[in-house]
């Protein structure tokens, strides 16, 4: 038998305990988008992303940098935009300027229902972190997540 590292113990923990948090989370939020809006969190997820987008350098996204984003695999991302786009929620269109690069943008009723479903993306996550705070071993946690500035967004690597 091995002795085991406390430090790596530790890690080890610390990751369990975030694991559990993100669980209960997307649970939360999932329960709250189905209900009230049809959509799954992958799929607000990837309309708030592209709803983002903007004309000029930089503001498309390639399908990996979505991929990135929505932190789904290549292949599963492209599954998803095309649900939402049989859904009328978005369009793909070919990059004017590399024929060989896809754009995807939200259409006019994806933005509607991004809008409608925001407050409830919002209040959900809310209350799964208020619940969250409520545990001794997620509290340092959720401290953590509310403590990082909202203006620092995580946007996606550049594509290379």
């Amino acid at each position: 038998m091995t002795a085991t590292d406390p430090a790596l113990t530790a890690l080890a923990n610390g990751w369990a305990a975030l694991y559990v948090l993100y669980g209960r989370i997307e649970a939360h939020l999932e329960r709250a988008l189905q209900s009230g809006h049809g959509l799954s969190v992958r799929e607000y997820s990837l309309l708030d992303v592209l709803s983002r987008q903007h004309d000029g350098d930089g503001g498309h996204l390639q399908m990996k940098q979505v991929a990135d984003a929505v932190v789904l695999s290549q292949s599963a991302t492209t599954r998803l935009v095309t649900r939402l786009e049989d859904r009328g929620l978005l369009s793909r269109y070919l990059c004017p300027t590399d024929r060989r690069g896809i754009y995807t943008d939200v259409s006019e009723a994806g933005l509607k229902l991004l809008e409608e479903a925001r407050p409830t993306n919002d209040a959900a996550l809310r209350e799964a972190l208020d619940e969250a705070a409520r545990n001794p071993e997620l509290a340092p946690l959720v401290t953590a997540v509310e403590a990082i500035d909202p203006a620092r967004r995580l946007r996606p690597e550049p594509a290379r």
